[in-house]
């Protein structure tokens, strides 16, 4: 099992690395569902830790659909995201209907080269997620999709996640499940789904507020029921 944590601050990040966190997912924006961060931020977080850091690139929360401008904003953040030396970078690309743009998300990868790729929770607005599986599955730089199974919290949407779960074993793709996941509620969930790898936003943090820092002790509670499932 992996947990991935988002990290908005150097501090974030130390704290999570500290405690158990398998990786990174470095944002700003948290209110927003996430923003490309800074460079500045970007190079201290990858500096200070030794877990790998996924960096958000996404220029704007007013949908997924990105014209001309947004993807070359996008593009020059990927080129420097490889400069600073990040792990990798999540992203997500839909058309106007809210179907995966092809188009779009190839310039993305093509400029990626070799970071590792999340797929974000663009993923929750497409009308029909197995279609949607099916066109990222024909880029094998996509190493996970990010998804709570729908537009409701993931721990609403069980059977659905595991039907993504089935539907991509023994592929390239994983299932990260996340958004509104609980420490009280992770063991009932993974048993239920059979993901792999979960993230966690406002449940590892102080008061489950987004807007403090994370919580270690927290992490320790999720490596703790990991234990249990193992056993």
């Amino acid at each position: 099992m992996k947990v991935e944590v988002i990290a908005t601050t150097l501090t974030d990040a130390k704290i999570a690395a500290r405690y158990g966190a398998d990786r990174l997912e470095l944002v700003t924006g948290i209110q927003e569902g996430g923003l490309t961060p800074s460079y500045g931020l970007i190079e201290q977080v990858v500096q200070s830790v030794d877990i790998p850091v996924n960096v958000m690139v996404r220029p704007h929360s007013q949908s997924f659909y990105y014209n001309e401008d947004d993807l070359q904003t996008m593009l020059k953040d990927i080129h420097a995201i490889q400069q600073i030396g990040a792990n990798g970078i999540v992203i997500g690309a839909l058309t106007v209907d809210d179907n995966i743009d092809r188009g779009a998300l190839q310039r993305l990868l093509t400029a990626a080269g070799g970071l590792d790729v999340t797929f974000h929770r663009a993923f929750d607005n497409v009308p029909d997620q197995r279609e949607a599986l099916n066109v990222l599955l024909a880029f094998p730089q996509i190493t996970r999709v990010l998804t709570s199974g729908g537009k409701e919290k993931a721990i609403h949407s069980q059977p659905q996640i595991k039907e993504l779960v089935r539907f991509t074993k023994d592929t390239h793709l994983s299932i990260l499940a996340g958004h509104g996941l609980t420490i009280e509620s992770l063991h009932e969930f993974v048993l239920a789904t059979g993901v792999t790898e979960v993230h966690f936003g406002s449940a590892v943090r102080i008061d489950n507020d987004n807007r403090k820092r994370v919580q270690g002790e927290k992490l320790v509670a999720i490596r703790n029921v990991f234990e249990e499932i193992r056993r």
